[in-house]
């Protein structure tokens, strides 16, 4: 039996972007039920009491989108005893030798060339689109390992925003939900108190300038073209998400019911 957690966020200290997916309508009058999909940025700074109220939500399985190189960069994810993690890199919408590197260390000139004119939100499109067109296997897994027993679960990457947010979004669709409920929680992410942190090194001149941050912000912000553009691919590649979900994932109606059964109301 799952905790149903109160509707006022939790005060975490450090773990960003955390909030229950649950209440969101389906197209036919149902609803994500609370207490059993959560999403969030990662968890490897989480404070003691930070962990003891994720430990309290009875999670079954963690999935941590990230790479070994964001791993590096913040570390693992705390321990919660009795709580599986599962990691499944996605493809970072930063991918790229020494991308990140240049937006902590760049200098006004480099982040003009790599990110102005509008480039830094095409990047982010393009990854988008690849990562439905290529991670299907691991959405594939997501699914299934929702419909078998993996509930409570929650997703994440490094913000909690891409990478956790395309998957969460992918769970949603198969869940029935509304297309607009989706991309409302999606933007739920440019709260500030859910921002990701933006990090740039102290041997930058241009440090944190208002024109830095404005070339910086299509990466750190969630915004629907993003997540339409998610969609569109969908529909262009397979023609429609429910042939996206039997053809792409191989979830079939089967695992579907399976997984309402489990995550709705």
């Amino acid at each position: 039996m799952t905790q149903q957690i109160p509707s006022t966020e939790p005060e975490l200290t450090a773990v960003r972007n955390f909030r229950d997916v649950g209440g969101l309508a389906t197209t036919d009058g149902r609803r994500v039920r609370h207490g059993v999909l959560f999403r969030s940025g990662h968890l490897a700074h989480a404070t003691e009491e930070d962990a003891a109220f994720l430990s309290s939500l009875g999670l079954h399985t963690i999935f941590d989108f990230r790479n070994a190189a964001d791993q590096k960069l913040e570390g693992p994810d705390v321990e919660l005893p009795g709580v599986r993690n599962v990691n499944l890199p996605l493809s970072d919408p930063a991918d790229g030798s020494g991308f990140w590197k240049m937006v902590r260390d760049g200098e006004i000139d480099q982040l003009r060339e790599i990110l102005g004119d509008g480039k830094a939100a095409d990047r982010m499109i393009v990854s988008y689109r690849t990562i439905i067109r290529e991670r299907t296997a691991e959405h594939a897994r997501v699914l299934r390992s929702l419909a078998e027993d993996s509930v409570p679960a929650l997703m994440h990457c490094a913000a909690g925003k891409d990478r956790a947010g395309l998957s969460i979004a992918v769970t949603l669709l198969a869940l029935g939900v509304e297309r607009e409920a989706i991309v409302a929680d999606y933007l739920e992410s440019n709260a500030k108190h859910r921002r990701y942190q933006v990090r740039r090194s102290s041997s930058s001149s241009a440090g944190y300038s208002p024109e830095v941050m404005e070339l910086l912000s299509p990466l750190f912000e969630a915004r629907a073209e993003y997540l339409e553009a998610a969609f569109e691919t969908i529909e262009e590649t397979w023609g429609g998400v429910d042939a996206y979900l039997e053809r792409g994932l191989g979830v079939t109606p089967e695992i579907r019911e399976r997984l309402r059964e489990r995550l709705l109301d």
